[in-house]
């Protein structure tokens, strides 16, 4: 191993040090992380997960799903309804036998507690029963819930239509894996050919990422035993894996091949890429891990859960990119140009002043005030459907039609109104506690039924002890409209205290679609927070490392327009309906609450890394020149090519999972991280930057002395006390 190593390693640092000793030891290391996988694989398939979709619930409806629990044990869990519709009407013998033949074949099932009686639409070709389980959907076996689905269906027939809807069926139905992560991978093979025009430099980053995604999963659905991790968790680890993961062995191998170019030997090549593109990916995924701690501040579990399997995640993706790839490195030596596609092969040298990239930004800092101004108009313009951002959870009119959930909840709206499909639950007890007034309860029962938005109420149902009662109120519209919301805030604000004055009655409004109502207010509440603690913490990061207040001022701002392009892209297809056909929305909706308050975190750790990327190559120049405008020319130049092939790849990573992911909360997410990306990557990197660097000037890189005094230096550049060349890991056009 030693024969490739002709002269001294310049001095390193801790990373660069790392580096060798993964050069030297790649045997080891390549075993030890092909063992890492099988046994984090095989211990997972041992262990099993434990991904629930239990989103908790706070406020008012909280405080109902605690009564129910404590006065009506029987109503404590989750329901579901099953759904039978045929031709002819479901009254005639035949139909009405068929059904009850299916409502008496699920009451003795396990975790079922009761089945109500069948209950015909007006039309008289659908109808509908409810099942009510044991516990919430989050404790229910799936087998269990999986064998009343199988039951009931086994009783379709020609002519009879079965389907199944509500929370616990929800929580075990999901649609079949997509081609997201295939697409994705093929469409990063396709350009890191076209950038690098090597199989072999374009295969080392594919395989670090996908080593460490496979224990990244591994982690997740341990993670998922754990804490609470919702079914998707796994998805968006890939998602955010294979992304993070290609990129940051892009720029470590670019920073190898440029090294061999300049003539080092290969060892001392991967100590060269170890000590400046390693560091970058160390303080990128840093940043990525700190955005996303961000979340812990809603104290939310599933969102603690989401936060931790996905750091986790980003961690195993970024020790794969600082040991297992030197190691690998180590066998390609300078075969990692070989097998190279005609007349694609790129000179892995430094590039000279004239590429595209360095001609690209004289141009931009001829003119940085109309450059500057045009790139923000934009930002601006994309933005603007953020304006009417609403937030809510959607409900099952979301899913592929191929799902029972949503053949279940398409039946009930059209049978009997879509309020059906969420229906508000009412609890009533006597204030001070003592048996409930009947008749004052029946009469305010009667007024619910005569107030707008309400299509329809059943009869109080008391419990044992006749101190506590159950209304359910079926809203007239879908239980993510905007209108349910209004009706139930309506309900809590101005019915209920009007008719239960003098009466004695204290009257809460929960169930799951109130409970999403909650859920939603707290989230949007808190997303504020959790965006101001992470431009706080970025913002100092950056400072620290830069030894600059304008650097991560305009760096925060310019990441919120990016943040704020994507919110409106989001809202402008899934919520408006802008190019629907394009996108394959098959109805308009909400946007989740949680997705903003992820793609914030997530967006901005990544933005952040072709920050440090670029500016770390212009601080290099600036210090060795003086020229501040010749050091942001410079900087793009060499960089613009890796910047541009990292984004690209990105791009189409979380792209593919809104064209080959069947899950609608993953489409949204995708698209949302695919249009920042591509804004960052294209208007802020390469527009936004060079012009206000050029308006700014010196005014870059000002930093008080005393504040100079007052922060630690972190050293990203090995044999110095200054901020590191991180960007130097690109070659030119």
């Amino acid at each position: 191993m030693a024969s490739d190593h002709v002269r001294p390693s310049p001095p390193a640092g801790g990373l660069g040090r790392l580096g060798a000793w993964c050069y030297d030891h790649r045997t080891a290391v390549l075993t030890g992380w092909i063992a890492a996988v099988i046994v984090f694989i095989a211990v997972t398939s041992a262990i099993g997960s434990g991904f629930k979709n239990d989103f908790g619930g706070v406020g008012q409806s909280q405080q109902v799903a605690d009564i129910l629990a404590q006065r009506f044990p029987d109503q404590a869990g989750d329901s579901a309804q099953v759904v039978f519709h045929s031709a002819a009407p479901m009254a005639s013998p035949g139909m009405s036998a068929r059904a009850d033949q299916a409502l008496s074949a699920i009451r003795p099932l396990a975790s079922v507690t009761s089945v109500s009686p069948l209950i015909i639409a007006a039309g008289g070709h659908t109808a509908l029963a409810t099942i009510e389980f044991d516990a919430v959907s989050a404790q229910l076996p799936p087998g269990d819930v999986q064998a009343v689905i199988a039951r009931a269906r086994s009783y379709a027939e020609p002519g009879l239509q079965v389907a199944l809807g509500g929370a616990p069926i929800s929580a075990v139905v999901s649609p079949s894996p997509g081609s997201s992560e295939g697409i994705g991978i093929s469409a990063a093979i396709i350009i890191m050919l076209l950038a690098f025009g090597s199989v072999v430099a374009m295969g080392l980053p594919i395989l670090t990422a996908l080593a460490g995604v496979g224990i990244g999963y591994a982690i997740v659905a341990l993670v998922s035993r754990l804490l609470i991790v919702p079914s998707f968790g796994p998805e968006m680890m890939a998602m955010i894996g294979l992304g993070v993961g290609i990129d940051y062995a892009l720029f470590v191998v670019t920073r190898y091949r440029q090294g061999l170019g300049e003539g080092l030997p290969p060892r001392d090549a991967v100590v060269t890429a170890m000590a400046t593109a390693g560091r970058a990916v160390l303080f990128a995924g840093t940043t990525v891990i700190i955005s996303l701690l961000g979340l812990l501040l809603i104290g939310q579990q599933y969102l603690d859960g989401l936060a931790a399997g996905t750091i986790l995640a980003v961690l195993a993706v970024m020790a794969a990119a600082l040991t297992l790839l030197p190691a690998i490195l180590g066998y390609s030596g300078r075969a990692v140009d070989r097998w190279h596609v005609p007349g694609l092969l790129h000179s892995s040298a430094p590039g000279t002043t004239g590429g595209f990239w360095w001609r690209w930004s004289r141009t931009v800092q001829r003119r940085p005030a109309l450059c500057g101004a045009a790139a923000v108009a934009i930002l601006a313009v994309l933005a603007i459907p953020l304006l009417s951002m609403r937030l809510a959870f959607t409900d099952a009119g979301n899913d592929p039609v191929t799902l029972t959930t949503r053949q279940a909840y398409d039946l009930i709206s059209d049978g009997f109104g879509p309020g059906y499909n969420g229906p508000l639950v009412l609890a009533a007890e006597r204030r001070g506690g003592g048996l409930l007034d009947s008749s004052a309860l029946a009469a305010f029962d009667r007024r619910l039924a005569s107030v707008p938005g309400v299509a329809g109420v059943q009869p109080p149902t008391y419990n044992r002890a006749g101190n506590t009662a159950v209304i359910i109120v079926y809203p007239a519209t879908a239980p993510q409209a905007a209108a349910t919301a209004s009706l139930v805030d309506r309900l809590r604000s101005a019915v209920i205290p009007a008719g239960t004055a003098g009466t004695g009655l204290t009257v809460l409004v929960g169930g799951e679609t109130a409970a999403g109502i909650d859920a939603s207010a707290y989230l949007s509440d808190r997303l504020p927070l959790v965006i101001g603690a992470v431009i706080l913490v970025s913002f100092i990061l950056l400072m620290v490392v830069f030894r600059s207040i304008a650097i991560p001022v305009k760096a925060a701002i310019m990441n919120l327009l990016s943040i704020g392009a994507a919110y409106g892209a989001i809202v402008a297809v899934y919520q408006w309906g802008w190019l629907s056909s394009v996108f394959a929305v098959s109805r308009t909706g909400p946007i989740d609450p949680w997705i903003p308050l992820m793609m914030f975190t997530i967006t901005f750790g990544l933005s952040m890394d072709y920050e440090v990327f670029l500016l770390s190559r212009i601080q290099e120049r600036w210090r060795s020149t003086g020229d501040p405008a010749a050091a942001v020319a410079d900087g793009i130049a060499v960089t613009g090519r890796v910047i541009t092939a990292a984004a690209a790849i990105m791009i189409c990573v979380f792209g593919s999972f809104v064209i080959g992911d069947p899950l609608h909360i993953l489409d949204v997410f995708g698209l949302g991280l695919a249009v920042a990306i591509l804004v960052d990557a294209t208007l802020v990197r390469m527009v936004l930057v060079p012009s206000i660097m050029q308006l700014l000037g010196r005014a870059n890189w000002w930093f008080p002395r005393w504040l100079d005094r007052t922060v630690p230096r972190l050293d990203s550049r090995p044999g110095t006390s200054a901020p590191a060349p991180l960007a130097s890991s690109g070659t030119r056009t």
